[in-house]
């Protein structure tokens, strides 16, 4: 629980059911530990968002806890997002935290609490499928709110112990259900940011979670059309399709096309050359399927806010998929998920978009 709307209304649901209810409030980190605090702490981990959990849970009478999980947060989370950024890439913190902590640790301590299943108030739908024996993952009611994109990490045993109660609603309906059950979250707004930079400067993080290593990051050149034209502040501070924040003024806009670690370039281009029709995608799991066949058709996502474009699968086994899309897309950018539906919203299998092309 949160503290947010969405799992407030989704305890009270399950309450209702008939479900014995154990509240759990994952304490992941503070911001004495990452910086950036606001004037007022009310997002995820705050003090309010504790409180705002705990008074669900007393106004529906079920027993709440708040766990500290900061060190496998650390460990699963942080790091990676560092190391990504060190390294030239731009990752999705949220897929490991769902796969790593939201679920298989908090499964965890389900298992110390004698309980079975552990809920969230993630839009989303879990079926089971009997043919196949699969544990199925679907598109949420609310196509704008669905967060499918970012559980395709979940394995089959997770998705076999959880219930994700919001999956029918969309998230006004859901604000409705809050509001006749006088929940006080009803109207808390959602959180925009990666939780754990509030202030949503990664530099900044970068720069007083690890001096160490920022201090070894060297400026490199800034390359356009094969020219040298300036000096970038080092590769964790860009990512592909990034515009502002060059420190280059070409009379034009130019965009962040390529990241060359190795030789401590970043590349520039036009709008037009941000577009590429081939993926690669590797640490792939797959979820309503158990595989995929070449010249499959697919719906693939590239970022939480794509719509999803159509793609050719030339290649997939458990390790590696590649896709060619019909029409080219727009920034592909290694680190970020790659995330694959069939035409009922089915996700197949998701994965993390690697450099490297075939």
């Amino acid at each position: 629980m949160s503290g947010g709307v969405d799992s407030s209304v989704a305890a009270a649901l399950l309450k209702q059911e008939g479900y014995e209810v154990i509240g759990i409030t994952m304490k992941t980190w503070g911001f004495m530990e990452v910086g950036g605090a606001p004037k007022h702490e009310s997002g995820c981990c705050s003090l309010d968002a504790i409180f705002d959990a705990k008074s669900i849970a007393t106004k529906f009478d079920f027993p709440h806890y708040t766990v500290d999980f900061t060190k496998a947060f650390e460990d699963a989370v942080i790091t990676d997002f560092v190391d990504e950024y060190l390294d030239g890439r731009t990752p999705n913190p949220c897929v490991i935290c769902n796969r790593k902590i939201k679920w298989e640790e908090l499964l965890l301590k389900a298992d110390s609490l004698d309980a079975y299943y552990v809920a969230t108030g993630h839009y989303a739908n879990i079926e089971f499928n009997q043919n196949s024996k699969r544990y199925l993952l679907k598109n949420s009611a609310d196509s704008k709110k669905d967060q499918t994109y970012a559980l395709w990490g979940l394995t089959q045993k997770s998705l076999s112990r959880t219930l994700l109660p919001l999956g029918k609603y969309t998230k006004p309906e859901v604000r409705e259900i809050a509001e006749k059950l006088e929940i006080k979250t009803a109207n808390k707004p959602d959180s925009q940011e990666i939780c754990f930079v509030a202030d949503n400067n990664y530099e900044r993080f970068l720069r007083e979670r690890v001096p160490e290593k920022i201090s070894e990051v060297e400026e490199g050149n800034l390359v356009y059309n094969n020219e040298t034209i300036g000096k970038h502040r080092g590769i964790p501070f860009y990512t592909i399709g990034q515009r502002k924040g060059l420190g280059v003024a070409l009379g034009k806009p130019v965009y962040v096309k390529n990241i060359d670690k190795e030789n401590n370039i970043v590349e520039l281009g036009d709008d037009t050359e941000l577009f590429s029709k081939d993926v690669i995608a590797r640490d792939i799991n797959y979820i309503s399927v158990n595989s995929l066949n070449i010249d499959d058709t697919v719906i693939a996502k590239i970022r939480y806010s794509d719509r999803g474009s159509l793609a050719k699968v030339k290649f997939a086994d458990e390790q590696k998929i590649i896709l060619e899309f019909v029409e080219p897309k727009r920034a592909i950018t290694p680190g970020q998920s790659l995330a694959l539906y069939d035409e009922q919203g089915y996700l197949l299998a998701g994965g993390v978009i690697a450099k490297e092309k075939h």
